[in-house]
């Protein structure tokens, strides 16, 4: 279960979380402009944009979990189960694996027109990274400061939808997922009114009775209606400190907390990590379940001509700071 965000003040930020019931040991990590990206299918790409993301580096390789390139363009891959579908390489198409997907895009990509260009072409290959690391069952969101889609390959081909909201999270499909908002129209952010009959005298006893009705359990239908309605309605200020501190309350509005989310397995399935990067900067912040202290990697404080991929592993002990 996981929920990616976009947000925008004076700059444009792009996040999410990650949430499961084990960490791979992943890392922020920064890919140079030379460093070579091996495509399975479309060989050696040896010269491309910057990209700084989360990722599970193996055998070398930046598995991204979510990104974003020096141009500003960003992607997140989230958990599509029983919905996801691949195929067997087709001939003339681009035949990507999903675990490709991300730096394909990002590689040549400014925007998400381009993007969609790329997509024309795309076959979304079944075919994992190596034998211990399965296929992983996804859906992504891709977005830049002026737009969103949402692509996800299903049985029938891949669907590409605009996404108004900015939000993404796991099941349903994506269209069900932004008809089921028409559930909730209702919701304010203000006090609600008595429409319920002119005959009652019902009264508002609370503040915030005008989002009564939005949902608070951790599926993920639940979770993009409360993440759309809390971004939807977000009001910052438009410094960095201000947007930066205002995405990490969006994110924690849908925090999956250890305790409430029981696997059959017996672990516990909690918010990993969550990110927020300002694609305009290239600044890459996040915190992790048991460190709530923003930490901050500046792609632009590396080396981004070099070939050698810039690695730094998660800082997860929590920082509590003493004001006496």
């Amino acid at each position: 279960m996981c929920t990616a965000v976009t947000y925008k003040t004076e700059d444009f930020y792009f996040g999410r979380t990650l949430d499961y019931d084990l960490s791979y040991g992943e890392e922020v990590t920064i890919t140079p402009r030379n460093y070579p990206f091996q495509f399975m299918d479309k060989g050696v790409v040896h010269s491309h944009y910057a990209i700084i993301g989360t990722a599970f580096v193996a055998d070398n390789y930046p598995l991204y979990y979510d990104a974003v390139n020096e141009k500003g363009l960003a992607i997140a891959g989230l958990n599509f189960v029983d919905h996801a579908h691949y195929k067997e390489k087709a001939a003339g198409k681009d035949n990507i694996a999903p675990f490709e997907f991300i730096p394909w895009i990002l590689c040549g990509c400014s925007t998400v027109r381009q993007a969609r260009v790329l997509l024309e072409k795309m076959n979304f290959l079944n075919a994992p990274f190596n034998e211990k690391l399965p296929l992983a069952l996804l859906h992504w969101i891709i977005s830049d400061s002026s737009e969103s889609i949402t692509v996800e390959a299903v049985k029938e081909g891949i669907k590409i939808y605009e996404n108004p909201v900015g939000v993404l999270t796991n099941n349903p499909p994506f269209d069900n997922q932004l008809f089921n908002l028409n559930n909730y129209l209702s919701l304010s952010p203000g006090p609600p009114e008595n429409t319920f009959s002119p005959d009652l005298e019902l009264k508002q006893y609370s503040r915030g009775m005008g989002a009564l009705g939005l949902p608070g359990d951790l599926s993920s239908q639940s979770r993009f209606v409360r993440a759309s309605f809390v971004k939807m309605n977000s009001v910052c200020e438009k410094g960095e400190k201000e947007s930066v501190s205002q995405f990490f309350h969006i994110l924690n509005s849908v925090d999956n907390q250890r305790g409430c989310c029981r696997l059959d397995n017996g672990n516990y399935e909690i918010t990993i990590y969550s990110s927020c990067c300002n694609t305009n900067k290239g600044i890459y912040y996040y915190t992790t379940y048991d460190n709530h202290c923003i930490t901050a990697v500046d792609m632009n404080r590396e080396n981004l001509d070099s070939s050698q991929l810039v690695r730094y592993p998660l800082i997860t002990g929590e920082q509590i700071q003493f004001q006496n």
